[in-house]
């Protein structure tokens, strides 16, 4: 019976359609580094769990599982004796970042941030986030829809990190916003320029008017003073010899 109810919640978790909130380009994109975390070793040796796979290493072909938990949690303890136990199967294909919420004040507003934006809220630890899927908590029956969306994600060409994809929502969220604000800057940008082009192109070609206007009033003014030249007759005078008279 418990094997047939995990298969129905793997299922119902990878079919439920993933809804992402939009950011704002406000918020700060997000740098886990910056962030207390400890890896599936630490997490384990803090919370008094003995490994039961002693060649557990992480690389970075493994996919990243996000937990967010409290120290002492119960329901967190049993997701990680669970995790622990499937290590001999599966340790090959993931690694845990943990984020301890109950002593942390930083991680703790993270985890708000991140799972307002994945669509579901925690109403508790642990928070697991594995690719796109999202666990609420923990039980055993959760244990088959875990272990489908650590396959899938590893198989996965392009592998779904949340933190990769949150910070991508706010570039794109400040690009859409540069846009919106430069778009009235850049259209009266080009409605200027398009208008001095215009008075420009208007104002040279009455100029060519002008100056094509002057060389043919030029050209008048030096033909008619030609045929009035040429019309003048020259005066002879005339003298007149006087004989004196003795």
């Amino acid at each position: 019976m418990k094997k047939i109810v995990g298969l129905l919640l793997a299922m119902l978790m990878l079919v439920s359609p993933f809804m992402v909130k939009a950011v704002s380009a406000d918020e700060e994109e997000i740098n886990i580094k910056k962030y207390n975390t400890l890896n599936f070793r630490e997490i384990l040796a803090q919370e008094s769990i003995k490994e039961e796979f002693k060649d557990y290493t992480e690389t970075n072909d493994q996919v990243t599982i996000y937990l967010f938990r409290g120290n002492g949690c119960g329901y967190c303890q049993k997701f990680l004796k669970y995790m622990n136990s499937i290590t001999t199967e599966y340790g090959k294909y993931f690694k845990i970042v943990g984020f301890e919420v109950w002593s942390d004040q930083a991680n703790s507003e993270l985890l708000g941030r991140v799972s307002d934006f994945l669509g579901e809220q925690a109403g508790g630890v642990p928070y697991i986030i594995i690719g796109d899927q999202v666990f609420p908590g923990f039980n055993e029956s959760y244990g088959d829809a875990i272990k489908s969306a650590i396959k899938v994600l590893y198989d996965s060409e392009d592998r779904y990190d949340v933190f990769e994809e949150y910070n991508n929502a706010i570039a794109e969220a400040k690009r859409e916003e540069f846009n919106k604000t430069m778009r009235p800057v850049i259209f009266n940008g080009l409605f200027v320029a398009v208008g001095v082009v215009v008075v420009c192109f208007y104002v040279n070609r009455q100029n060519k008017m002008l100056l094509e206007a002057l060389k043919d009033n030029k050209h008048y003014v030096k033909e008619v003073r030609n045929n009035n030249v040429e019309n003048v007759k020259p005066v002879t005078k005339k003298l007149v010899n006087k004989k004196r008279r003795k």
